[in-house]
């Protein structure tokens, strides 16, 4: 919120809710600490099973609130990798889902005040996004063997512009996990900082009216934004699957 400074003035620590913390006394932290961060992960995952395990175990004809919501996650992203990545990309929508819904319910879960938000972390995101790099990688050089090289070799150019281009392509490649992360981490970091930033302002009784309007926009506008990072996160998956399955198209 707002700190009053020596100085009077007001002061305000909108990262501060980003920090890592452990969650039992103070000290440095490991490998094997529990933190904040590890806790709203383990929540996000208790999520997912709560809305895709336990929501669609009494399946009826007239489904439920919780059934209802697990179908149209499942039948939307099966959607998105059936028409991305064809049929053959079918066999890799586990994984796809597991990444959607955990994204999601990790955004979501960092709406709710106090929350942390994990995938606001480049720590979190990094790894999501190195995890889509390898196995995407791995299964282009398994599926197609040297033949995934001519991802970089775009045939259509001129033969004088072809090394050059595949070079370009090269590096554009060895820059997806960053673009990805990046993508993801720094629009939920934005907008939880601009919320902050207003509910500081909310303390002074001038500017707490149109503070008050403007968090209550921004929240709508965040909760718009925590599933379109995580339905472009997912689509970028499928679109970089895409190319593992079928390199030459």
């Amino acid at each position: 919120m707002a700190d009053k400074a020596e100085t009077g003035g007001l002061v305000f620590h909108p990262m501060d809710q980003f920090i890592i913390k452990p969650l039992f006394g103070e000290g440095a932290i490991t490998w094997y600490t529990p933190t904040n961060a590890a806790l709203w992960m383990g929540f996000a995952v208790i999520a997912v099973i709560v809305l895709m395990v336990l929501g669609s175990s009494k399946r009826a004809i007239v489904p439920s609130r919780g059934q209802s919501v697990a179908e149209l996650a499942y039948g939307f992203i099966y959607k998105m990798v059936e028409d991305i990545c064809g049929k053959e990309g079918v066999k890799y929508f586990p994984y796809i889902m597991t990444l959607f819904m955990f994204i999601v319910c990790a955004n979501f879960l960092g709406l709710i005040p106090t929350a942390f938000t994990p995938t606001s972390h480049f720590a979190v995101t990094v790894v999501l996004a190195m995890a889509v790099f390898l196995t995407v990688t791995i299964l282009g050089f398994v599926k197609n063997g040297a033949g995934f090289l001519s991802l970089f070799w775009v045939a259509s150019a001129p033969l004088a512009l072809r090394p050059i281009l595949a070079i370009i392509e090269l590096i554009s490649y060895f820059v997806r996990p960053v673009s990805h992360s990046i993508r993801l981490a720094g629009n939920v970091m934005a907008g939880h900082a601009v919320i902050k930033v207003f509910a500081g302002f909310a303390v002074i009784t001038l500017v707490s009216p149109v503070s008050v309007v403007a968090i209550t926009a921004m929240y709508g506008l965040e909760v718009l934004v925590s599933f379109i990072q995580a339905y472009v996160f997912t689509i970028l998956t499928c679109v970089y699957l895409k190319d593992a399955l079928h390199p030459h198209h």
